[in-house]
């Protein structure tokens, strides 16, 4: 793997350019505009040269290259033809569907005369629409709202953009996009419009351009006064095939039609087509007085953006749904993320973004709810949704609709053992009650999540006994017997979750922490040493202290070994890490799913292949880290004789091996005393030192004056 891997990277990726391995002809045409791997990478050519494996596997590449990879379906295009298809090509079924597929590509159906449209379906516009029924419903005043009656030119939607909170917004959502947004600071719709066309391969190289035009460090330019007005939208640029169209038509007395046919013949890049296309340019341009060297210069320029020149009809229907998006999260904050939510109820990964994204636009999140909750998120506030019970894993659309229409039917639950009694058994099982359960949905009912869970089964037993005993009827109704058997038994006895016990059954049944998270229960500490928060994290290539909770690893090949990246939480903010083979199996032990971890390691920019990364080269857990972060351990006597030798023996320092040898890792003790009008503090020896678990911190505040023995840090 790593020997092909290496040499796949050598091969140029040019986006909006054909790359090919064969070699590089003798005389080259000036219309040709492929890119040859061995003439922009000499590292490849000369490995070809001297290694005999890479001769041979370029060799065997250049064989392979131009052929049919496999079939594939444009899964938005429809073909329309005047008779029976199968008059006009041959079809096949698409496996696994009954769907029948044209077996000509989209050039050949074109050619035998076919009409192919491309509907395009988004799942964008079923969020906008369940929006509008959320804002139709908790807000009557606006019982007529439709978005095509929105203002453009709403302030505070621009300052969402160009301020890059872009998450969830149609189109703009991407990393790279948001820091389009950041540096452009678009101010009006056809900015949008642009940004939306530019941000692909090819126009991309004509970013930083746009945004110097549009911000006046650059003068914009113009091939001919004549096409100012058509491209003094986009600052000199052609950004859209319109454009390319309208400059054949302006300047070389190009019909419509005719323009339309240029564009497609340079979209195409057919060789015999363009310079006859040229020639009728240079005619039409000499007419309106251009000279011919000019016309070949505006030939050329035209020739460039047509092949990447996006529709700006297209573009522009995907910025007003931009604009759309992003005035819902402006305005109506709940409904957005409540309609967003529900459309990506099936992915995890998604309503996590969601989920953080939400909580730093000022959204709550009550609790999954048996009593209240539906399948789908709901707003309950301008600022509150309630947390859909079909996210929840291990439910489904059956369950939850069945608990509803139980609900509805009977009233609110009452106890667990109410709620499975009343809902139809036949379409929940223990593994979806043991998952509400482990979500909270049972929390106002009962707040010890533990016992529920203990008593599914016997829960479970209770509903088939009260059926049984239902069935029975007769004269037995009426019995004590009877009435005994259907009152319900005690729950299971059981500790009540501690807080990390309580957010990973969550994050099982969720996908993430939503009650609170792991990092609450050590910040207060942790912020002592580790002070920068992830959300404050500036690009540097100075060395930085984090500490967060580790979680979603995995291991990846790299070219020099095994990698392994893991993603950093402290609720502010996550960020994607990754330590070395070398690190990681050294520090295996602390580097686990939903464990903290203190890091050092350096910020690495985003790149091509992913966003920014924090590279990893040490790793502490708390325990060890407070021994090395820590000056002492303040504990106030004040007439309270803690029992030190007894804390030393219990406690010791923890010896491990280094490359220096033997190392001593414990924290050193001083015992505070406060009085009216002194204080002092006695500095133990090292004889006193002890490693500072949990349990030695539990100890030694049980033993100090008032509870009082914390680290001091620097």
């Amino acid at each position: 793997y790593g020997f092909c891997d290496g040499i796949s990277k050598l091969i140029p990726n040019k986006p909006g350019q054909a790359v090919t391995l064969q070699l590089l002809p003798l005389e080259r045409k000036k219309s040709d505009k492929m890119v040859y791997a061995l003439e922009a990478e000499p590292i490849l050519a000369e490995r070809e040269r001297k290694e005999e494996d890479v001769h041979t596997l370029l060799d065997l590449a250049r064989k392979l290259e131009g052929l049919t990879r496999n079939v594939g379906m444009h899964a938005g295009g429809v073909l329309i033809a005047p008779g029976k298809l199968t008059d006009f090509c041959p079809l096949y079924l698409q496996p696994g569907s009954t769907s029948a597929v044209s077996q000509f590509d989209k050039n050949d159906v074109e050619a035998i005369g076919l009409v192919k449209f491309d509907f395009l379906g988004l799942a964008t516009l079923t969020i906008l629409e369940i929006a509008k029924d959320f804002i139709v419903a908790r807000h009557p005043s606006q019982k007529d709202f439709a978005f095509e009656n929105l203002p453009l030119d709403d302030a505070r939607v621009y300052k969402l953009f160009a301020e890059g909170q872009t998450e969830a917004v149609f189109q703009f959502e991407s990393t790279g996009m948001q820091r389009m947004l950041k540096d452009a600071k678009p101010d009006r719709l056809e900015d949008l419009i642009a940004m939306n066309a530019l941000y692909r391969p090819g126009p991309m190289d004509l970013i930083p351009t746009y945004i110097a035009r549009k911000q006046g460090k650059e003068v914009p330019e113009y091939p001919d006064p004549r096409v100012k007005p058509m491209l003094e939208e986009t600052y000199g640029i052609m950004v859209y095939q319109e454009q390319v169209m309208q400059t054949a038509q302006i300047l070389g007395g190009y019909s419509l039609g005719g323009a339309d046919m240029l564009r497609r013949a340079m979209g195409k890049k057919d060789e015999k087509e363009m310079a006859s296309q040229r020639e009728v340019f240079r005619k039409g341009a000499g007419e309106n007085g251009l000279t011919q060297e000019k016309a070949d210069e505006v030939f050329d320029l035209m020739e460039k953006f047509a092949g990447y020149g996006f529709n700006k009809s297209h573009s522009a229907a995907y910025a007003l749904l931009a604009y759309h998006t992003a005035w819902l999260k402006v305005h109506y904050t709940a409904e957005f993320f409540a309609a967003n939510m529900t459309v990506e109820m099936g992915d995890t990964d998604k309503l996590k973004i969601l989920h953080g994204d939400a909580l730093k636009m000022g959204i709550t999140f009550e609790s999954p709810d048996v009593n209240r909750g539906e399948y789908r998120f709901e707003p309950t506030g301008n600022s509150t949704v309630r947390y859909g019970l079909g996210a929840i894993k291990g439910t489904g659309e059956q369950a939850i609709a069945a608990i509803v229409a139980a609900r509805v039917e009977g009233g609110l639950f009452t106890s667990l053992y109410d709620f499975c009694v009343r809902v139809e058994r036949t379409k929940i099982n223990k593994r979806t009650v043991e998952a509400l359960i482990k979500a909270g949905a049972f929390d106002n009912l009962y707040l010890n999540r533990a016992e529920l869970l203990a008593s599914v089964d016997r829960a479970f037993e209770f509903a088939l006994a009260t059926e049984a005993n239902a069935n029975q009827g007769g004269l037995f109704d009426m019995s004590d017997s009877h009435a005994a058997s259907t009152q319900e038994p005690a729950l299971v006895v059981a500790m009540p979750f501690g807080i990390k016990a309580r957010l990973v059954h969550e994050k099982t049944a969720i996908g993430f922490y939503l009650s609170g998270h792991l990092f609450d229960e050590v910040e207060t500490e942790v912020r002592k040493f580790a002070k920068l928060k992830l959300e404050d994290l500036l690009d540097s290539r100075e060395p930085r202290l984090l500490a967060a909770i580790a979680t979603d690893l995995r291991v990846i090949n790299g070219n020099r070994g095994k990698v392994i990246i893991f993603k950093l939480d402290d609720k502010t903010d996550t960020l994607e890490a990754s330590v070395d083979e070398a690190t990681y199996n050294a520090n295996r032990h602390l580097l686990k799913d939903d464990e903290l971890v203190i890091v050092q390691g350096t910020l690495q920019g985003a790149s091509e292949r992913f966003g920014r990364r924090f590279k990893v080269t040490q790793v502490w857990d708390l325990e060890t880290a407070r021994c090395k972060f820590g000056k002492y351990l303040r504990v106030a006597v004040n007439g309270v004789a803690p029992d030190i030798s007894r804390m030393v023996r219990d406690f010791p320092p923890r010896r491990e091996m280094s490359d220096q040898g033997e190392l001593s890792r414990g924290l050193p003790v001083r015992l505070s005393l406060m009085r009216d009008e002194a204080s002092a503090e006695i500095a133990l020896g090292d004889a006193a030192k002890f490693f500072p678990t949990d349990a030695a911190l539990a100890s030694w505040m049980a033993q100090a004056d008032k509870g009082l023995a914390s680290i001091v840090y620097e």
